[in-house]
């Protein structure tokens, strides 16, 4: 009897905890949030979550991923200046709420919902109408029952989605004085706030950005050595990289803030649907490398040197060679970006060509902490493809090896004469 009695407590216990767990309260901050058709009309505030939203053309997205289907209860904890209405919509339904008016942020109970499959989720937040300055500051949106099991979603400020790359390793033995590759972003891939890196290296990096609706540019970069995380003054002399030379129109400074070195862009109006060719160069010397970027220029129909720099610390050939796809921009870090990458060569300084077939899938810190899951990549024909956000599943995880048709002719280059 004792021992029912202790199996039946037990399973009492469990089934408690499991309760437990299962209504476990998911609260997403307002500091998470992104806004639509762009984030005008709303502030999402680091600090103090959405506010100042005025206009009833933007609205306002929090995203999740359910992995538990089970019920779901949405509840809004927000502020308002004067009596306003919002609507909150999920899983196919919506209501209107009446924001709570004061200074302080309160609690109120929207709408249950019955979530029947795993999958991202956009709890998505509108404006009815308001008679002060504010449809609402929403501090976060609360979700509890059996649907928050597990729940996922990015619980930090920072609303980048995940960095995505592939790593190339040449053939064993070989030196990479030259490193070649191409880039195709396809049309409405080319978010602001993106960045398509062709060729990078163990001190450097040299692609394409989108750094407004305006503005795009061919970007080359080498860090210092030294490590130094944020301020080029504290960096030693002897320790910067030195510029030797830029193309005409080229802007070069140092830069800071993630890592120290030289920079250099080119204002370029770059276009999706377009291929483009990178090529990079580097020559050791003693303890130093000099790297060269070089961009081919369509519209002339020529290579474009874009900048050379002395690298201290070095000595060697480039190694660790890689592409990437970042989103660098906060306010945008929902929306969808995809960028293929191909036709990647290194040359020996005994002028052998070898072709870059496959590629090592690796992704930055925001992924492998599981603040987002929306990220992949691949091989599609000739090309390998990366792509970033957009809440929708991965199709690849870290570690996975890609592997597209090979290349089979050397490209040809003809440098301008200095």
């Amino acid at each position: 009897m004792k021992k029912q009695f202790l199996g039946l407590l037990l399973l009492l216990c469990s089934a408690y905890a499991t309760s437990l767990a299962q209504s476990t309260p998911a609260i997403l901050p307002g500091f998470t949030a992104y806004a639509a058709p762009a984030e005008e009309g709303v502030n999402i505030s680091q600090r103090r979550g959405v506010v100042k939203w005025n206009d009833a053309n933007t609205t306002v997205h929090f995203y999740c991923h359910i992995s538990n289907p089970g019920s779901l209860k949405v509840i809004l904890n927000a502020k308002a200046d004067a009596a306003a209405t919002v609507n909150i919509a999920v899983n196919g339904e919506n209501k209107n709420v009446e924001v709570p008016v004061g200074s302080e942020f309160s609690d109120r109970e929207v709408l249950k919902t019955k979530i029947k499959k795993a999958g991202f989720y956009d709890i998505a937040v509108s404006g009815v109408k308001k008679s002060g300055d504010v449809f609402a500051d929403i501090n976060s949106i609360k979700l509890e029952g059996s649907a928050t099991k597990n729940i996922q979603f990015n619980p930090k400020p920072w609303r980048r989605s995940a960095s995505v790359h592939l790593n190339y390793t040449p053939p064993a033995g070989k030196e990479v004085e030259w490193f070649y590759g191409e880039i195709k972003v396809p049309e409405g891939e080319d978010k602001v706030g993106t960045y398509f890196m062709s060729c990078g290296f163990h001190r450097g990096y040299f692609g394409m950005q989108v750094n407004s609706p305006t503005e795009r540019r061919i970007i080359f970069s080498v860090w210092d050595a030294g490590g130094e995380p944020e301020t080029r003054d504290n960096v030693k002399y002897e320790d910067q990289v030195r510029l030797l030379a830029k193309g005409d129109s080229v802007v070069a400074s140092g830069f800071g803030g993630e890592g120290t070195g030289g920079h250099s862009h080119w204002l370029y109006n770059w276009k999706a649907g377009n291929t483009y060719k990178f090529l990079m160069h580097s020559v050791p010397e003693g303890s130093h490398t000099t790297y060269t970027a070089y961009f081919f220029v369509p519209e002339h129909n020529e290579w474009k040197l874009i900048a050379s720099f002395r690298a201290p610390k070095d000595g060697k050939y480039m190694g660790h060679l890689y592409s990437f796809l970042e989103n660098f921009s906060f306010e945008n870090g929902n929306l969808h970006r995809k960028g293929f990458f191909g036709n990647h060569w290194i040359k020996t300084p005994q002028g052998e060509w070898y072709p870059l077939n496959t590629a090592k899938f690796t992704n930055d810190a925001t992924a492998r902490a599981n603040d987002r899951l929306d990220y992949g990549g691949g091989a599609d024909g000739a090309w390998f493809y990366l792509w970033t956000s957009g809440f929708i599943p991965a199709n690849a995880q870290r570690g996975d090896m890609f592997e597209h048709t090979p290349n089979t002719t050397p490209p040809v280059i003809n440098l301008p004469k200095f």
